[in-house]
């Protein structure tokens, strides 16, 4: 069975062979599925903020 992951900024779910894996010093693993993601995620941005995430609908009380 194949590891699903979902990305780590936006929370959609990854499909197998998809996406980039970063991983920092400290052993720290983020996935993301595309640029997009992974520029906001170094940018500093909170995915609650940023209201296409999951987590930013879910913290704008609607409906995914």
């Amino acid at each position: 069975m194949v590891e699903q992951h979902v990305c780590t900024f936006c929370g959609v779910q990854l499909e197998p062979g998809t996406g980039k894996m970063l991983i920092k010093k400290d052993g720290t693993v983020f996935y993301f599925c595309s640029t997009k993601c992974e520029n906001n995620h170094k940018l500093g941005r909170v995915p609650r903020r940023v209201e296409w995430t999951v987590a930013g609908r879910k913290a704008a009380s609607k409906k995914e």
